[in-house]
């Protein structure tokens, strides 16, 4: 009889994953939240003047996205090969959905709503890296 332990909005799984996953899921979390900051130093630089750093702010976009990208595989790889929740999943997958439209908003030039949609996105990528390092359990390596 196997026991369960809590993942995720107590979603029952029958082991920790291995670790290799949940790091990995932790770096790319936390890579993406680190990008999504560096956008918003960026972008209020560029708004009070400083035209230059809007290929910066271009430039670490596709940084940002990359690591989102990264993140999803790895929630991937939590929820099929290992069977854990596939929330993580669906998260990240509907975070890189929110963030094209970002890029779509931002190319665009439709600051109006490219600005509080990528708050919303620090709050998403904030959440979400809080659970990966607080909720997400993983196997010991003994």
């Amino acid at each position: 009889m196997t026991s369960t332990t809590p993942l995720a909005g107590g979603v029952p799984v029958s082991a920790p994953a291995p670790s290799w996953i949940v790091w990995a899921l932790r770096v790319t979390a936390t890579g993406h939240l680190l990008g999504v900051l560096v956008q918003a130093v960026l972008a209020g630089l560029f708004v009070t003047g400083d035209v230059d750093l809007l290929t910066w702010h271009q430039n670490n976009g596709g940084f940002t996205f990359s690591m989102l990208f990264l993140q999803l595989v790895c929630a991937v790889l939590l929820w099929r090969p290992v069977r854990l929740a596939a929330r993580p999943a669906l998260i990240s997958l509907a975070m890189v959905l929110v963030e094209t439209a970002q890029v779509a908003l931002g190319n665009a030039r439709l600051v109006a709503l490219h600005i509080p949609l990528g708050m919303a996105l620090f709050g998403m990528s904030a959440v979400f890296t809080m659970w990966a390092w607080r909720g997400l359990r993983a196997r010991s390596a003994a």
